[in-house]
């Protein structure tokens, strides 16, 4: 009963997620002719940021150096609940600051809702044809807003850029990030922006138009992951968000287990409340014209999790129904062993491409890519008891610790 069981979980799995592997082989097929409009439009930058003064002077500097012209772009940073130097560091480099006190409405959906209502007061919105979206630990290729610029004058309203890292090399919890991160840019989000259909954004490095925010009366997405809401409510409305491959950013990923764990408690969380409140507009967006995105983004945000926490709860369940059965208990540990398996040799294999394919962009050394591809299954391993964890629990946002204050020099630095 129980490789039934595994047989028809993985049967559902391969179902809901087989299409993925069509998009490993998109990129051969479809081509894109690089944007030809070239035309300047004027962007506010958006940083919301807590206690994080080691590092938020790299992201400005590092905007301040682009290639665009300085006069186009200004810098706006809500310093949110602070209790360092995070406005002084910013306000050295030349950012508009704007300080944030609020014990109740915390998290970075709150701050941003909040600073867009500080520029409309001082600025207008109306100043501005697209706001870009940065965490205080990113920096940013030279030529990211110009790039980002290209996509956006397609007539895209909301562009997500190419998420790599700036410590891929220092552990195998960075580089499991890292490597994932890599994969949704160019094996989730290049594949679908190739086919016509919607990208999804993922946390920092994105650009939306002004039309887009006046839609919704500000930044209306206060969930835990107010990412995934904000692409989530945009799909459901029809929106198509693109993505620019040569935009490329770089940000931390934690290194301690503990903080990890807490971090990825909050994703999933955040997944499940925005099913919750989503889910049925996107299951019903599956039979309209808007159906594959909304498909897409459903198996994106709930079955991967549920699938595996099922098929856990039954291997278990076998072996205390007959905890005198020697032979149960060896069956399903051999079962449960196989499915194991497979899943370690996929990501593996998943992995496996998106180093091969991304080899020269990540900068760690040769020796830690290929030792951190082993460990990479096994940091998605741990996915499946935070993710069931996050169904029972109360989860609170809490800010990640941003130590790593490098510059474009220090990460291209592969040592």
């Amino acid at each position: 009963m129980i490789r039934v069981i595994n047989y028809v979980i993985s049967a559902i799995f391969f179902i809901c997620y087989s299409y993925q592997l069509l998009y490993l082989f998109v990129p051969l097929f479809i081509r894109k002719k690089r944007p030809v409009d070239v035309k300047l439009r004027r962007y506010a930058v958006l940083i919301s940021a807590r206690n994080e003064e080691r590092v938020i002077g790299q992201l400005i500097s590092s905007i301040n150096a682009q290639s665009y012209p300085e006069d186009l772009i200004t810098v706006f940073v809500c310093a949110d609940n602070c209790s360092d130097n995070t406005a002084l560091e910013a306000e050295r480099h030349g950012a508009n600051v704007y300080e944030r006190e609020n014990p109740r409405k915390i998290g970075k959906g709150y701050a941003l809702d909040w600073l867009l209502k500080q520029i409309d007061r001082d600025f207008g919105i109306g100043s501005f044809d697209g706001f870009f979206v940065f965490d205080a630990d990113n920096i940013l290729e030279p030529d990211y807003i110009y790039e980002m610029n290209r996509t956006f004058g397609e007539g895209n309203r909301i562009v997500t850029g190419y998420r790599n890292s700036k410590n891929y090399g220092d552990n195998w919890i960075s580089a499991g990030y890292s490597l994932w991160f890599l994969r949704e840019s160019q094996y989730l989000n290049r594949p679908r922006y190739l086919l016509g259909t919607s990208c999804s954004v993922s946390g920092t490095g994105f650009l939306f138009s002004r039309e887009i925010i006046e839609r919704s009366g500000g930044w209306r997405y206060y969930l835990l992951t107010e990412d995934i809401e904000f692409t989530v409510e945009n799909i459901i409305r029809g929106e198509k968000i693109a993505y620019c491959e040569s935009a490329v950013l770089y940000d931390e990923q934690p290194t301690d287990f503990k903080q990890s764990v807490r971090q990825r408690l909050r994703w999933a969380k955040g997944y499940y409340q925005v099913f919750t409140s989503y889910g049925g507009e996107l299951i019903k967006g599956i039979f309209s014209k808007n159906f594959f995105s909304c498909f897409d983004m459903t198996m994106a945000i709930l079955p991967a999790m549920i699938l595996s926490f099922a098929s856990i709860v039954s291997n278990f369940a076998a072996i205390f129904a007959d905890l005198g059965s020697a032979d149960v208990i060896l069956r399903v540990a051999a079962s449960f062993g196989q499915s194991a398996l497979n899943i370690y040799l996929t990501f593996l294999l998943l992995g496996g491409i998106t180093l091969l394919s991304e080899w020269k962009r990540i900068h760690a050394p040769s020796g830690k890519k290929l030792l951190y591809l082993i460990t990479f299954p096994i940091f998605m391993f741990t996915y499946i008891p935070i993710s069931a964890a996050a169904m029972f629990i109360d989860v609170q946002w809490k800010p990640i610790v941003h130590e790593r204050p490098k510059t474009l020099s220090d990460v291209h630095n592969r040592r």
